[in-house]
């Protein structure tokens, strides 16, 4: 493997000269070749060498692959890998409290989850979900009857973060219930009302909406007083948690990326509440193959038809929107290409 590895840093070095860059030096910690997926991983030691091998705009590894003849190739810093690990081993020392405080009676769900969660801690730069719920080579197809008696919540925006925290929650056995915030088209449009009744036919899961006034969120959004998404989460928040509530729900499930490590799973006035994707440290493009596996429809641009038009009246409000992205590519839950797409998205009301 060690031969390999200096002949595919000789190969990038040389692409590298063909496009006058021969200044960058190309370091390489690890090669791993997957042949039943046609697939090699590169690993660097740290973003700059990443950068180094992927090249401007994607041409050296683009190269680097019509030469090698494989069919895809991922390329990962280890530097990201292990901040990756270290976040999901404290999620697990978090979910560790859980499962030895009792606080559900059925604790079989949470102990899937903490398999998975092991399960992806030892490969965390290419964890195949699709691998590991035998899902790669036929679409899904659930004969079971829907369940009765759900005892989680899984917040359902119908796009593909929580689409794919109810794919997850559901495979796992936690008997999940969807439950989406609706406010109105502006807010939640006919497109993701649609993924969200074709999912949960698919799946077999039970799915209700909750109607909610946004009428002084909306108006206050178009005055131009504060960026929607801050008080439009909050307000989604807190009629999830009341149904919650109402309902003797002891979990609730949420498709943030964000709150990772101890974090991503908290308890408050006995809701043990999850932000699966930050559990389980994936990243888009994880969350995307698992949701469109699904049916999922890909949802263009970033957030709701409300922060468009607010955006389109009030340009200066995309900087809260580009702060959001940047978050989320920090957190190296977005690639910068990922990212860079979604800002120039929020950017185009500006002249």
């Amino acid at each position: 493997m060690e031969i390999i590895k200096e002949e595919i840093q000789k190969k990038i070095e040389d692409l590298r000269k063909e496009i006058g860059h021969e200044e960058a030096e190309v370091n390489i910690k690890e090669i791993i070749y997957i042949p039943a997926e046609e697939k090699l991983i590169i690993i660097t030691p740290d973003r700059p060498d990443k950068s180094a091998v992927i090249g401007k705009g994607g041409w050296v590894v683009g190269r680097l692959k019509e030469s090698l003849g494989v069919k895809n190739i991922h390329v990962a810093a280890y530097v990201d890998i292990m901040v990756k690990e270290y976040r999901m081993k404290l999620a697990l020392k978090k979910l560790n409290t859980f499962l030895s405080e009792d606080i559900i009676k059925d604790q079989q769900p949470l102990q899937n989850l903490k398999k998975l969660l092991l399960k992806k801690m030892e490969n965390p730069h290419d964890f195949n979900f699709m691998d590991y719920f035998n899902l790669t080579d036929h679409p899904y197809n659930d004969s079971s009857d829907i369940k009765n008696d759900q005892h989680t919540l899984v917040a359902l925006s119908g796009g593909v973060d929580s689409s794919f925290s109810l794919i997850i929650a559901h495979l796992l056995g936690f008997n999940p219930l969807a439950l989406t915030v609706d406010p109105g088209s502006i807010v939640l449009p006919k497109h993701f009302k649609n993924n969200i009744e074709s999912l949960c036919h698919l799946l077999k899961v039970p799915q209700v909406y909750v109607p909610a006034d946004f009428t002084g969120i909306i108006n206050d959004s178009f005055q131009g007083r504060f960026h929607p998404c801050g008080p439009c989460s909050k307000k989604v928040h807190e009629k999830i948690f009341d149904y919650a509530h109402k309902n003797n729900f002891k979990i609730v499930i949420f498709g943030d990326l964000l709150s990772t490590g101890c974090q991503s799973i908290l308890s408050s006035e006995g809701i043990i509440r999850i932000n699966l994707p930050a559990l389980l440290g994936v990243s888009k493009q994880e969350l995307k193959r698992v949701s469109y596996h699904f049916g999922v429809k890909k949802v263009a641009g970033f957030g709701c038809p409300l922060l468009g038009e607010v955006e389109k009246k009030f340009p200066h409000m995309s900087r809260y929107s580009i702060q959001r992205v940047l978050r989320e590519t920090r957190s190296g839950a977005l690639e910068p290409g990922e990212a860079l797409e979604l800002i120039w998205s929020s950017c185009k009301h500006f002249k």
